[in-house]
């Protein structure tokens, strides 16, 4: 019975609910992306996870206080877990105290609260409040660099390392354009409601001003975020990230040589996006997309449909131009567990396939009893 389970046909059903057009006239050429002065960049979109433009997106490189957006993801995620609170009061420590870069000037041996030093790190890139925030979890900075690893690893952050809190230079802390935005848009989407801080313009702590080093915060009012970095060896570094209507965005420049630099490099890359590209949702996550025949099972149906919500980045006006075919394999024998690729959808652009996902099983099928399981059995043999 397996082979004829692999053999027949798949069967083909065309997603005519995806045609519906819109009425805007064709689109004109889609321009290369801008030349961009940097060691490193990328741009993608948040929801389709599209990338609109790179260069050395993979190559590890310094990122000096970018580091800072992992520092506040593990923050957040202890927070989250319950670990810690905002109200706690971090005792600072003279190594806190003395580490040298940028900072909110926090006293050695006073208590600030884990909101204030949070807002100290993400706002005025304060190297002090991340090492302070560092020490409060974990212990050492040291222990505190292996938590950042481990998250690291979990959101697939496969090229980069870190050694410490603050992205101060060390040969062996690094990480790639391609991994920051990783934790950027995790920060985004696990915790929309301090990642807000990141659109702070200013913070005043100790009766001291602080501006926000992102630029692009007073240039275009659909930046929010994310992060400034800069050492001597590592450059100018910016992730910035923007939402225009229901589009977000996010970018990162490494290695651009001054502040006005990645700055433009930045902008040029987002309107470049916002300009030529449009998302659209397709399929939200959980919805049966298709009912299909299960054999041997407790239940003869079986709904399918997407994981996650599905998001297509196109150029602008192309939707009309938009296919989806769904491929089912008719021969669903039961056990089948709820997630388990039962065909797929790909997605097409004027003929040319733009994304293949799988169509899972939205429900658990168990096993039938004898008489499914004979039945079925004979009937497949026909089949």
């Amino acid at each position: 019975m397996p082979a004829q389970h692999h053999h027949k046909p798949l069967i083909i059903i065309c997603l005519l609910a995806l045609l519906t057009a819109y009425t805007a006239a064709a689109a004109a050429p889609i321009p290369a992306p801008p030349s961009v002065a940097a060691s490193g960049h990328l741009l993608i979109d948040f929801d389709s996870g599209q990338v609109l433009s790179e260069h050395n997106a993979d190559q590890k490189l310094e990122p000096a206080s970018l580091t800072k957006i992992m520092t506040a993801y593990v923050v957040l995620r202890e927070i989250k877990a319950g670990n810690i609170k905002l109200d706690d009061h971090v005792l600072i420590s003279k190594k806190a105290w003395l580490t040298p870069g940028s900072r909110m000037f926090i006293e050695v041996d006073k208590e600030v609260s884990v909101e204030q030093l949070l807002k100290g790190m993400i706002i005025q890139s304060g190297n002090d409040a991340s090492v302070a925030l560092a020490e409060h979890i974990a212990g050492s900075e040291e222990t505190f660099a292996n938590l950042m690893n481990t998250h690291a690893k979990r959101l697939g952050m496969l090229s980069s390392h870190f050694v410490n809190s603050t992205g101060l230079p060390d040969e062996n802390h690094f990480t790639t354009p391609r991994d920051i935005i990783k934790v950027s848009e995790a920060t985004i989407r696990e915790f929309p409601e301090y990642y807000a801080w990141y659109a702070e313009p200013e913070y005043t702590f100790n009766s001291i001003k602080q501006h926000n080093r992102n630029r692009l915060l007073w240039r275009d009012k659909s930046v929010d975020g994310v992060k400034t970095g800069h050492t001597e060896a590592a450059g100018f570094c910016l992730v910035a990230s923007a939402k225009r209507e229901s589009m977000r965005l996010t970018s990162v420049v490494m290695g651009t040589d001054s502040e006005e630099a990645r700055a433009k490099e930045s902008l040029s890359l987002l309107n470049y996006g916002f300009r030529f590209f449009e998302t659209h949702r397709l399929y939200d996550a959980g919805t049966t997309l298709n009912q299909t025949r299960v054999w041997k099972g407790a239940k003869e149906s079986l709904a399918a449909g997407v994981e996650k919500s599905l998001y297509v980045t196109i150029p602008r006006n192309q939707y009309k131009n938009l296919t989806a075919t769904m491929q089912i394999d008719p021969k669903q024998i039961a056990p089948i567990s709820q997630g388990q690729s039962v065909g797929s959808i790909n997605v097409s652009l004027a003929d040319e396939t733009v994304l293949t996902v799988p169509l899972v099983a939205l429900e658990q099928i168990d096993e039938g009893g004898i008489w499914p399981t004979v039945r079925d059995t004979v009937l497949l043999w026909f089949e």
